[in-house]
């Protein structure tokens, strides 16, 4: 079915718009009517997104943005103000996952990969809601949804930059609905679990190849995630159908952070013996 269009005369920013979650969410949001900035430093992929939500009857506009440079998502914030008029919702999403291959344990990690890691997952969130958030308040409201990760919640050997980065989007969340509650802004977090591309998922040996049977057997459902399925789940948080939800972590992770450490063991069993469930 077609998504109602709840975003009708909204304006909406989503920022790392160029590829996987941000694309699929810039495209929900403007199919349910919004007229979205599509935000990010890969020029070439956030003009494909802008270009698929144009040829889809969709309202986007390019902006090039550099989520780690207060001026540039300043810009960004202002320049969507002169375009549209209005910011109703602001999707943080951008994240440095090229650099997850040099994301180690906090010993044997560069510290340029921490440093850089955490500036793109936790200071572009921050500048980002720091800029619109004197805009929202000013309006009378709004919608803040950042894009955090089930890893925020669990420890792993690697990916030490990454988690943490992700944990403190999570308490950051928290403290701006709390902050700003009173003055109508809600602050709400996705948090993902192992999200993949179809063509991706191709690329790396199909569904039931064995690098997607191990990252399957993590989550209680058979499979890992669609990006759409977590851009469903933004718009639901930044709509009025979820008025009433602030300061809230919804993991969108097909039940990966839901159960204890041998049930991945098992899974991964049946999954290779054909089995499910």
């Amino acid at each position: 079915m077609e998504p109602a269009a709840r975003f009708e005369g909204r304006a909406v920013i989503v920022t790392g718009a160029a590829s996987g979650i941000g694309r699929a969410t810039a495209a929900r949001f403007a199919r349910e009517g919004a007229a979205v900035t599509v935000a990010d430093i890969d020029e070439a992929g956030a003009a494909r997104t802008v270009e698929e939500i144009g040829s889809a009857g969709g309202t986007a506009r390019l902006q090039i943005t550099d989520v780690t440079d207060e001026e540039a998502v300043r810009r960004m914030v202002e320049e969507t103000l002169v375009a549209f008029g209005r910011i109703d919702v602001l999707h943080n999403n951008a994240a440095a996952i090229q650099l997850n291959f040099e994301d180690q344990d906090v010993v044997s990690g560069d510290l340029a990969t921490w440093e850089r890691v955490l500036s793109v997952n936790f200071r572009g969130v921050l500048l980002g809601c720091r800029c619109v958030l004197p805009e929202m308040v000013a309006r009378g409201g709004g919608a803040i949804v950042n894009t955090a990760s089930a890893a925020a919640f669990y420890g792993e050997s690697r990916l030490a930059a990454y988690a943490a980065s992700k944990a403190a989007v999570v308490s950051l969340t928290k403290s701006i609905a709390t902050a700003y509650g009173d003055r109508n802004v809600r602050c709400n977090a996705v948090a993902p679990g192992i999200v993949v591309e179809p063509g991706l998922q191709e690329q790396i040996g199909g569904p039931n190849g064995p690098h997607l049977q191990k990252l399957t057997a993590a989550h209680v459902l058979d499979r890992v995630g669609a990006p759409e399925e977590v851009a469903a789940a933004v718009a639901f948080l930044a709509s009025d159908d979820g008025g009433f939800v602030t300061g809230e972590i919804l993991r969108v992770d097909g039940g990966f952070t839901a159960h204890g450490p041998t049930f991945t063991t098992t899974h991964l069993e049946r999954l290779r013996d054909g089995g499910g469930g």
